[in-house]
């Protein structure tokens, strides 16, 4: 595995030289992270140049960083982390990028390299709100199309901020503000010493 990784390492560094802003191995893989800049063309590389062949596109997913760890975050706060595959060499690679601005986070869209870009980007873009410059049909794709905010940033209450729920009397879906009280839930502890014929 070592050998592969190095024979790996060695081939993204050649082809993308200076874009790799860092390089890490960890678990017997390969996470690199470019610049907001330099990532349409570091994921153009990463296709196109045959050393690489990173034919498939797995995943793409958005990362709010603002408490890693559950420590605080010093750098930007939304990231973009793509998965790529190749195939014909079989070798993967993960491939990170920090939106430079944490009030409108923006990152080049990668659906004219790989189409299955399409549907995980809007995804990161209802979760997290990354907003993918050059996507053709950014719009959400698991929230309801009046949501408002995104669910997966740390920030977002656990509770929402509206509820729907069908009215009988107006016979139709409303929105309402969130009826939950927040509560703070303990679990019962039993301590029988022979509780549930245990012995």
């Amino acid at each position: 595995m070592t050998v592969r990784l190095d024979k790996l390492q060695a081939a993204l560094e050649a082809a993308l030289g200076d874009k790799i802003k860092h390089l890490k191995r960890e678990r017997g893989e390969i996470t690199i992270t470019v610049d907001a800049a330099h990532y349409l063309a570091a994921a153009s590389v990463l296709r196109n140049d045959t050393s690489l062949k990173f034919e498939q596109l797995i995943d793409v997913c958005g990362i709010d960083y603002s408490s890693w760890k559950d420590r605080s975050w010093d750098g930007p706060r939304y990231c973009v982390v793509t998965h790529l595959l190749s195939v014909s060499l079989n070798w993967r690679v993960r491939l990170k990028v920090f939106a430079p601005d944490d009030d409108m986070p923006v990152v080049a869209s990668l659906t004219d390299l790989w189409s299955s870009a399409n549907w995980f980007e809007r995804e990161a873009f209802d979760m997290i709100g990354v907003i993918f410059e050059g996507h053709i049909d950014l719009r959400r794709i698991l929230t309801d199309y009046g949501f408002i905010g995104h669910p997966m940033r740390k920030d977002f209450p656990v509770t929402g901020h509206v509820e729907m729920r069908y009215d009988p009397e107006l016979k139709r879906v409303i929105y309402q503000p969130v009826t939950i009280e927040p509560r703070e839930i303990t679990p019962r502890i039993i301590r029988e010493d022979n509780y549930g014929g245990l012995h």
